[in-house]
């Protein structure tokens, strides 16, 4: 079986991938904004961490649950609902209950480094890249 350069094989990596894409187009497209895939979430790096940026407003970190398992991240998490007795809703677009977000890593991580802060509604993590996904300065000898 082919494998990519972290060791993974291509067909699960392609089959996620596809999995992926069509979340995307189909959330976006055809299925009802209550589907939609929460939290949001962003990711980038630098040369020596990725960072994972998500938006959980209202949630304490008591209600948040961080994982990286090889080359995967999953954010979990539950959001109560509201506690209000007697009230008539006349909208309510926030969803409540459990949740769980699994992303693909670009570069293989040191998951003993990682690291989450949470302020302001914005979940925050950071996963420093394992030494061989840093790039290295390679010095050019005279021949």
């Amino acid at each position: 079986m082919l494998a990519n350069r972290y060791g993974l094989p291509m067909v699960d990596r392609f089959g996620r991938e596809m999995d992926r894409l069509l979340h995307t187009f189909f959330d976006g497209a055809m299925v009802a904004p209550r589907t939609r895939l929460f939290p949001a979430v962003n990711v980038w790096e630098d040369g020596d961490n990725l960072y994972a940026e998500a938006e959980v407003p209202g949630m304490s970190m008591n209600d948040l649950e961080i994982l990286v398992v090889g080359d995967e991240l999953t954010i979990k998490g539950r959001r109560n609902a509201p506690a209000e007795e007697k009230v008539a809703y006349h909208r309510q677009e926030r969803g409540c209950g459990e949740f769980a977000r699994v992303l693909t890593l670009p570069v293989p991580v040191n998951a003993d480094r990682v690291e989450a802060t949470l302020k302001d509604g914005v979940l925050t993590v950071t996963l420093p890249k394992a030494e061989e996904a840093k790039p290295r300065k390679i010095n050019i000898r005279n021949a």
